[in-house]
């Protein structure tokens, strides 16, 4: 299918590219910007008049509860999800049940995929096998069975030899090793941040300690090993220090923060309300400032959207009984928007931390709008103004605190490799 996009506002950020004008498509690719090439005939017109055309978002943490939880979700109805919301690329945690260990679950999810039209599916591998955190995985044969990287999720790993030998060996074979800083024995089965919110209610707390201690284990075998890492998952103040710091001392790290983290605080929870019982916690107001300005000045690479969709019953019950975790996926667009509105962001800003600057700590195709590129594209009205209920909301997982809330800002087209595959 040829497709010509006309009349929006291309914003390509890996490329500093703001312009109003056309964007042409044929074959799968991006063929023209600005001007038609020559003998171009679309099949497909999209009037993009008053919208914003830029490249597909690729988020790196996507739970889409499938294989093992599909009373939760399933890989259907989350890629269904993604692409209402404009994301391109999901990168797929390893704790799925079986876990990501082996060559015929990498295959499970990708023929699952590829019955959704959804090719864009990235998993990644476990760390040990079945996450027990002792004997390591076949990491190599799995990233030859097509995982982007490795990585432990958020379970425990038995000891720091243990942390040593995997990072050796992924380094060894050039896996990125995607890592979420948790000090279990401090974190101690915590639900709320160590602070006056937790204290008030009674709720068994999280220190900030549990996160940095972890962090800094991890950057020193960084310095070590050699491993390239990403930091995943951000919540404090000083975990932001530490990754300038070893930005500085030219270590090979990224880092990510979610964005229920930019934008809720544990004083904002309410009394036991589940939905906003996330790992690691909402910490305090010093905390969100200090990511937020870590975004800003590009000492966090970029916005993760931490999707965790759950049934009903997993959020019932006493809040430190129920499981953690959001469903966000359809939340990341406006949210982001809200932070351009608030002058957090401006536009360019936003947009490159949920596509370019991913898909450039996976090294990927992605995120970017030049000719010759895979013609993976978002175009958004940023003033369309919407409620997230049950007739707008595409998820299995409805476990938000921002139901039934107005948003501004909706996903009109997802183009991936050239198909189009949301359209409202």
């Amino acid at each position: 299918m040829q497709i010509e996009i006309v009349n929006g506002r291309i914003i390509d950020p890996s490329e500093q590219f703001d312009q109003q004008g056309s964007l042409y498509i044929a074959e799968g690719v991006i063929v023209g910007r600005g001007l038609a090439p020559e003998g171009f005939h679309a099949d497909k017109k999209i009037d993009a008049s008053g919208q914003i055309v830029c490249p597909g978002f690729v988020d790196l943490s996507a739970r889409l509860r499938e294989p093992g939880a599909t009373h939760k979700a399933s890989i259907q109805s989350e890629t269904r999800a993604a692409a209402s919301a404009g994301f391109t690329g999901l990168c797929v945690p390893p704790d799925t049940k079986p876990v990501i260990d082996t060559a015929a679950v990498v295959e499970l999810i990708n023929d699952k995929a590829e019955q959704c039209a959804y090719g864009n599916i990235y998993p990644i591998a476990a760390l040990t096998r079945g996450l027990a955190g002792k004997e390591l995985s076949s990491m190599y044969s799995l990233k030859q069975a097509g995982c982007i990287a490795v990585s432990h999720a958020r379970r425990a790993i038995a000891d720091l030899l243990v942390l040593r030998r995997a990072m050796e060996y992924a380094a060894t074979h050039d896996l990125l090793f995607i890592y979420c800083p948790q000090e279990q024995a401090l974190s101690h089965q915590g639900c709320a941040h160590e602070g006056a919110m937790a204290s008030q209610y009674g709720l068994p707390s999280i220190p900030v300690v549990a996160e940095t201690i972890a962090l800094l284990q991890c950057l020193e075998l960084v310095r070590q090993t050699g491993c390239r890492v990403h930091f995943q998952g951000l919540s404090c103040a000083r975990s932001v220090d530490l990754i300038a710091q070893a930005k500085a001392d030219a270590l090979p790290i990224s880092a990510d923060v979610a964005m229920h983290q930019l934008h809720l605080i544990d004083e904002q929870m309410l009394p036991y309300a589940s939905e906003y019982h996330v790992l690691p916690p909402l910490r305090s107001a010093t905390d969100r400032a200090a990511l937020l300005a870590g975004v800003q000045a590009g000492t966090v690479d970029c916005i993760c959207s931490d999707h965790q969709p759950h049934d009903l019953d997993a959020k019932l019950g006493a809040f430190p009984e129920t499981e953690p975790g959001m469903a966000t996926l359809e939340t990341i667009l406006p949210l982001m928007l809200r932070m351009v509105t608030q002058g957090d962001l401006d536009m360019a800003q936003g947009i490159a931390r949920l596509s370019s600057a991913p898909a450039k700590i996976l090294g990927i195709q992605a995120g970017c709008l030049a000719v010759g590129q895979s013609a993976d594209v978002c175009i958004f009205d940023p003033k369309q103004a919407w409620q997230i209920n049950a007739q707008t909301w595409q998820s299995q997982g409805r476990n938000t605190p921002f139901w039934q809330e107005n948003m501004l800002g909706k996903v009109t087209h997802t183009i991936m490799a050239g198909q189009v595959i949301f359209s409202a």
